[in-house]
């Protein structure tokens, strides 16, 4: 089977792997110039943790991964007020977890494509004939690219869901989230080791330090609109320009070239249509709020690269996850960003009372939600 897949994201280079590894000729288009270079630090455990392992990129994945030995909340000094060890978050899911870098995780899977694999950057879809014998994709350079099926793993902003199922399926979440990376020895120094985040209300900012000596910066904070900015590094800086301890540092050296999106998921009836179907965060972005989006990114493509001549098997398999784990994300959304002091203090409680035996694994699993099996 001829599979084209929309979409050089983990999602798209997963079952870009999968799908090559059986035999299949695929081909990857991809609207960006090429390899996403900007993201943020993410955990990575679950379905995709287990996917990984089969299909023998775990190994990669574990040696660009980062120890991260807690995530510290820090006041507007840098003082620690409440925080989460790793090792019971671990703990709750049997030690399958690593922290790694969004892109780090797409390299990966890219140095690792099958020989049946042609990976083409700069070719965006812009158009779709859905036909009874076959798919063919128009690109934006004007040329087409034919197969027996077409996978959209194009992320929230998918042009794949657009062009076949029709606008909307966005629910906004409220938040706007930015991630950028900068050089700063003093800063890298402070945070090596640790997620240190701002304890804040409707605004926080977290560093964490890469081995290459730089510092990676997460931003996410509340916006009653979805829409986007014009200039994404401006809106970081007024947004954040006030908060203290090493903020007003990173935002100086905050680079013009910035990660920036809406924090949303995304909510469809269906995955698939003719010879069309959704993966990835195309079809059910949970958001950063989950912590889950990779992974279920990678264990969702695992799934559907088994179901290629049945796509309604991976939505029937798949479908009930990505819902349970978006609930999950709507049911946090209030801790992971309080919107009041009161909030924040109750959040610093529960933290602290998260390191009491017993109450750790209880918290991790809640942050968790239910095991997913790959079958």
């Amino acid at each position: 089977m001829k599979v084209v897949i929309s979409g050089a994201g983990i999602a798209g280079l997963a079952l870009a792997h999968r799908l090559g590894t059986l035999g299949h000729e695929v081909v990857v288009v991809e609207q960006a110039p090429g390899p996403r270079a900007s993201g943020y630090m993410i955990d990575f455990f679950g379905p995709g943790y287990d996917a990984a392992e089969r299909m023998g990129v775990l190994p990669r994945l574990r040696a660009l991964g980062y120890r991260v030995d807690e995530a510290a909340y820090v006041d507007s000094r840098g003082r620690r007020v409440a925080g989460l060890r790793f090792d019971r978050l671990a703990r709750a899911v049997d030690g399958r977890l690593l922290s790694i870098m969004r892109p780090d995780i797409e390299r990966a899977f890219r140095e690792d494509l099958p020989a049946g694999v042609t990976l083409r950057y700069g070719a965006g879809v812009v158009g779709v004939d859905n036909g009874a014998y076959g798919v063919t994709a128009t690109l934006a350079d004007g040329s087409t690219v034919p197969g027996d099926l077409l996978v959209g793993a194009d992320g929230v902003h998918s042009a794949v869901r657009r062009l076949v199922f029709g606008p909307g399926h966005v629910r906004y979440l409220g938040f706007h989230t930015a991630a950028f990376t900068f050089d700063d020895p003093e800063v890298h120094a402070l945070v090596t080791g640790r997620f240190c985040v701002t304890d804040t209300t409707g605004r926080q900012v977290g560093f964490y330090g890469l081995r290459d000596g730089r510092v990676a910066a997460f931003t996410v904070h509340r916006t009653p609109t979805p829409d986007l900015p014009a200039d994404p590094r401006a809106a970081v800086v007024e947004a954040y320009g006030s908060l203290g301890w090493v903020v007003p540092r990173a935002l100086e050296r905050c680079p013009a070239e910035i990660y920036y999106d809406q924090v949303a998921q995304v909510e469809l009836p269906r995955w698939s249509s003719g010879r069309v179907v959704l993966v990835g965060d195309a079809c059910g972005a949970v958001s950063l709020l989950a912590g889950q989006g990779a992974s279920l990114g990678v264990g969702g493509a695992y799934v559907l690269a088994g179901h290629v001549d049945d796509v309604t098997a991976y939505e029937r398999a798949w479908q009930p996850v990505v819902a349970e784990k978006q609930q999950v994300a709507r049911s946090g959304a209030r801790w992971f960003l309080p919107e009041s002091r009161l909030r924040l203090r109750a959040r610093r409680v529960a933290m602290r009372l998260s390191n009491l035996p017993g109450v750790d694994r209880v918290v991790a699993t809640s942050l968790v939600g239910k095991p997913v099996t790959l079958g």
